[in-house]
């Protein structure tokens, strides 16, 4: 399976290790871009986690402290296919990659504040996943039982995993 999704689609692939060496040349090259802006960048999300099948979208989080000085490198993120997508969830700025004109997305970059509420959410959710391999395959469950009636409505796969990524924050 290639990576990326058409926007809005679901559909869970099996973990690729490739999708482990995509993540570590799209920091590189988020590193190289953004430098001492970024204080830290991690692939997170369900394609971080080897256990469980995952949409085929790399999830990257970069961690900064001040969102204006990343917004002043949108030109040269761009031009390395690193699109500025917005600010619809209060305390992060998303970017994709992907292929535009198709309207399939292959990453989605979540700049957040570092050391913040929601980077300290999205490094606990991988970690946790990662180290607790029942909580992980309840939570693929959950995903695969979302895909087989969502696989078109993305919104309504992500609303539904809600509960069950609450539980795994509040997991110690």
């Amino acid at each position: 399976m290639p990576l990326g999704l058409k926007r809005g689609t679901v559909q869970l692939e099996p973990h690729d290790k490739q999708w482990d060496e995509i993540a570590i040349q799209t920091i590189k090259t988020l590193k190289s871009i953004l430098g001492d802006d970024a204080i830290d960048i991690q692939h997170i999300g369900s394609t971080a986690i080897p256990v469980i099948k995952a949409k085929p979208i790399i999830d990257i989080v970069v961690g900064v402290t001040d969102f204006e000085r990343i917004m002043l490198h949108n030109e040269q993120l761009q031009k390395e296919g690193i699109f500025y997508r917005g600010s619809d969830v209060e305390y992060q700025i998303l970017y994709v990659m992907g292929d535009m004109e198709k309207d399939i997305r292959t990453h989605h970059i979540h700049v957040v504040k570092w050391n913040g509420t929601e980077w300290k959410n999205y490094i606990h959710f991988r970690d946790c996943l990662n180290a607790n391999e029942n909580i992980a395959l309840q939570y693929e469950r959950v995903k695969e039982e979302l895909e087989s009636k969502y696989a078109d409505d993305r919104v309504a796969y992500t609303n539904g995993k809600q509960e069950m990524i609450d539980i795994i924050l509040n997991y110690k």
